[in-house]
């Protein structure tokens, strides 16, 4: 016959019942000889109360107060002289006396797990003169426990993480239920536990709770959770005891186990030969399977033709490789390019090296395009010379452009007129020889800095722009000037040969080695006898 919870305990309390019936004697009181007591002015024994701890089954289920044991008097006849009383914890609340039998009764259904025992008091009182026959003394009713409080786990539900491919027998985590029954008395807190969800891949201790992997090679990458379901029964897993479930949210945290792999074991990827330096050409990724760290991985380019000309380095928040220009390209030059490039990891588990390198290669083919491009001068800036003297229509110099796409278009030239606003020079639209187009004159303007324009005949659109400096030589077609007008004065006692003025003279040609200036006095001067002019090679004196 099985026996429900309810019913068990029941049972459990009937059996209490018979135990404290058949061991009566032993719990009642009785006496023992000791120093005198003196009672009525009589001289007789004192006697002591000795007795056995009294037990009472927790929750009583009945109906009727529960028997919890009798206390008793030697000196009690059975006459009704003698009468019992209780005081302490739970006196005449909870637990009642027969004041004339001695019986004990319990009135309410007790709870271990709020009190284990109560203390108090027993004294045997002459009814007539209420005065006490025995000593008072203490005894102590304890609460016997049964198996009422299944086990909990109070710091659940749990989560725990274990590196991925641990082996078999590595600890998760440490799972521990509290079972509030006596764990003095039998089994009915004696706790162990297993696993009801989570396996083959999860185990626990049956004592210690302790959850462990029990599948080797387990894989993130696969499956990063697991949920367990762990139970803890009492009475040590015995049919009948009570249980408690918790859940275990397990996490494979990762480990560097595979390898960065492109997707692609080549690439092609189109640029415009226009594209400036630094551009980012493509970008590329290599797929890694593990995350965070494990997944951090470097690019490099470790072969192919394009090695100076291209670099590539690492997004850190995407892990991509991003490729781009060093050098200028030129579809003209070299139409296409080659990279060998690398993917490896950084951060490499040395457990795992025997799966094999971590890193993987691919091939990047890059084409360059045509871009119709402007044509392009042979010379930067062009310097060239010309005389003030020179006539309308001299010749100066040539420039030259071409087209430098493979088309190689015809071009035409002129003169960006925003720097000839006199329009001093003309261009031959198809040679490029430049000519004067106007008289011209060093003291007004020595340098003409022009801008010459080369337009491909096929695409208007497409303007190449050279720079020209012409340097205006200097002729001697300016007569010299004196630097100021002169007026001067003289003392009528002045002595001959005292200096009165000194003159100069300026001239705006720039001959290669300066000036050099020649003074006299005009005719009527010269027949004025009073002054003379002395030539200090530029500088002229007069003298009286």
């Amino acid at each position: 016959m099985k026996l429900g919870k309810v019913e068990f305990c029941h049972f459990l309390q009937i059996l209490a019942l018979f135990l404290c019936f058949s061991g009566m004697n032993q719990a009642e009181l009785s006496r023992s000889r000791s120093k005198p007591y003196f009672q009525s002015g009589r001289t007789r024994t004192k006697r002591s109360w000795v007795w056995n701890q009294f037990f009472v089954l927790e929750e009583y289920m009945g109906t009727d107060p529960l028997y919890v044991g009798k206390l008793h008097s030697d000196v009690d006849k059975g006459d009704g002289s003698i009468k019992y009383i209780l005081s302490g914890e739970g006196a005449s609340s909870i637990f009642i006396i027969d004041e004339n039998t001695g019986d004990i009764h319990a009135t309410k259904r007790l709870d271990r797990e709020e009190q284990a025992y109560y203390t108090l008091r027993a004294q045997a009182l002459d009814r007539l003169t209420n005065k006490p026959v025995e000593p008072e003394s203490e005894f102590v009713i304890k609460i016997q426990d049964i198996n009422d409080n299944e086990p909990k786990f109070l710091d659940g539900p749990y989560t725990a993480g274990v590196p991925e491919m641990s082996p078999v027998g590595t600890s998760v985590v440490q799972v521990t239920a509290t079972d509030a029954d006596d764990p003095t008395y039998g089994n009915s807190a004696r706790v162990v536990y297993s696993i009801l969800q989570g396996q083959p891949y999860f185990s626990v201790e049956p004592k210690t709770g302790v959850i462990k992997t029990a599948l080797p090679n387990m894989d993130r990458e696969a499956k990063d959770q697991y949920l367990l379901v762990i139970q803890a029964k009492d009475m040590v897993g015995q049919n009948g005891g009570l249980s408690g479930t918790t859940s275990v949210t397990v996490t494979l945290t990762d480990v560097n186990d595979n390898s960065p792999r492109f997707p692609r074991r080549s690439y092609q990827y189109n640029v415009p030969e226009s594209l400036p330096v630094a551009s980012v050409v493509a970008r590329i990724k290599a797929a890694d399977a593990d995350v965070g760290p494990n997944a951090e991985m470097e690019y490099k380019i470790v072969d192919g033709d394009g090695l100076g000309v291209f670099k590539i380095s690492v997004d850190k928040d995407t892990q991509e490789g991003i490729i781009t220009i060093q050098k200028e390209l030129d579809f003209e030059a070299k139409t296409s390019y080659t990279l060998r490039i690398e993917a490896a990891n950084m951060h490499v588990d040395p457990r795992f090296l025997s799966l094999g390198p971590f890193s993987d290669m691919t091939t990047v083919k890059i084409i360059v395009e045509d871009v119709d491009e402007p044509p392009v001068f042979t010379s930067r800036l062009y310097s060239m010379v010309v005389s003030e003297a020179a006539k309308v229509g001299t010749i100066i110099g040539t420039v030259a452009a071409h087209d430098p796409d493979a088309s190689n278009s015809p071009v035409r030239y002129s003169i960006d007129r925003n720097t000839d606003l006199e329009r001093y020079f003309n261009i031959d639209a198809n040679s490029g020889v430049i000519t004067t187009a106007k008289t011209l004159d060093r003291e007004t303007n020595a340098v003409h800095n022009i801008t010459v324009l080369a337009m491909e005949s096929q695409n208007p659109a497409q303007i190449g722009r050279g720079y020209v400096a012409i340097t205006i030589l200097d002729i001697n077609d300016n007569a010299p000037e004196f630097a100021m007008e002169y007026e001067t004065t003289v003392c009528e006692n002045a002595q001959p040969g005292q200096v009165i003025q000194k003159i100069s003279a300026i001239d705006k040609d720039d001959p290669p080695n300066g000036h050099q200036f020649y003074f006299s006095l005009t005719a009527e001067a010269a027949n004025n006898h009073n002054f003379t002019l002395q030539d200090n090679k530029g500088d002229v004196t007069p003298y009286l």
